[in-house]
């Protein structure tokens, strides 16, 4: 159990993927197809080459490696409209963010959401969950286009809540995403995912703290 998380913090700042909601299965799915329906493999590393970076990023990503006839805006496109029915029905919460989300409410800690994702797929499991009763800030990659380890989503989520970097907590699933929560001085609470196994070791190092579900923190 962990104490005393939110002593000295204003703000509390979310990742979305893998740390707000469990979604991080949708898009190894989505890669596959996307790949098959260009007739091509998806290569083993390719997760790793792509974490942190925003969706512009990654869809630039795509076409410079892999030689993709299909324009940036287009692979955007398509990928939302994959991905978009099971942002709309069928992804959770992750275990206890609930009871966390509402606590802070109750504290007056100001919330927000720092995603690499798209505004199209934010606002789709927006309304599947209800997320607008918690935050009222929410940057993703549709307006950031310079993904993580660089801090700019995490700082211009303070900027808009008007907290200073260092009173806010980040919550991140990946090595990528803690590096850009430290690069813009925040405390950092690393999240247990499936999808990041691989960097369970990595992450409890690098983090200030590490949790397996938010049910951990003692509050």
């Amino acid at each position: 159990m962990i104490k005393d998380i939110l002593k000295d913090i204003d703000a509390v700042i979310f990742d979305m993927d893998g740390s707000l909601v469990d979604s991080m299965w949708i898009w190894k799915q989505v890669d596959i197809d996307y790949f098959a329906s260009h007739g091509k493999t998806l290569p083993d590393d390719l997760q790793s080459k792509i974490e942190g970076m925003s969706f512009y990023q990654t869809a630039q990503y795509f076409k410079n490696t892999f030689n993709f006839t299909d324009s940036i805006e287009k692979m955007m496109d398509m990928w939302n409209e994959m991905a978009h029915e099971k942002y709309a029905n069928d992804v959770p919460f992750k275990k206890g963010v609930e009871h966390f989300l509402d606590i802070c409410v109750e504290r007056g800690i100001k919330l927000g959401i720092a995603t690499s994702n798209s505004r199209y797929l934010y606002d789709a499991v927006a309304k599947h969950l209800g997320l607008d009763r918690y935050f009222k800030i929410v940057l993703t990659g549709s307006e950031i286009l310079n993904g993580k380890p660089a801090p700019d989503v995490y700082l211009n989520c303070a900027k808009r809540l008007n907290v200073d970097p260092s009173k806010c907590l980040v919550f991140e699933d990946i090595t990528k995403g803690i590096e850009a929560g430290h690069n813009a001085g925040m405390k950092v609470c690393a999240v247990d995912d499936e999808y990041s196994l691989h960097q369970r070791e990595d992450k409890k190092s690098m983090a200030d703290y590490f949790i397996h579900d938010f049910n951990e923190l003692e509050l």
